[in-house]
């Protein structure tokens, strides 16, 4: 019963925490959209605008990477360490 229960507890986390992979996406896609307008409004500064983005994106990633690290911890590795408890 607990090693269902564990088991159990382990999947529902690791999903909940893939679902953090929605959110750098949608910004990073919001980030592009408006970094195009500013270099559409203002082409001299591309180089600038782009640098800019390009660190925003990777900070933004980083949370989706995050997430996905802590999914596959608590699907390959949690389940033992938590079973070897009971």
């Amino acid at each position: 019963m607990e090693k269902a229960l564990v088991l159990m507890g382990c999947a529902i986390g690791a999903g909940l925490a893939l679902i953090a992979g929605i959110g750098p996406g949608i910004g990073e896609g919001y980030a592009a959209g408006k970094a195009l307008e500013a270099i559409s409004r203002q082409p001299e500064l591309k180089g600038d605008i782009t640098s800019t983005l390009l660190l925003g994106v990777a900070l933004a990633e980083t949370t989706g990477i995050y997430g996905f690290v802590t999914g596959l911890l608590l699907i390959f590795v949690a389940p033992r360490i938590f079973l070897g408890m009971l």
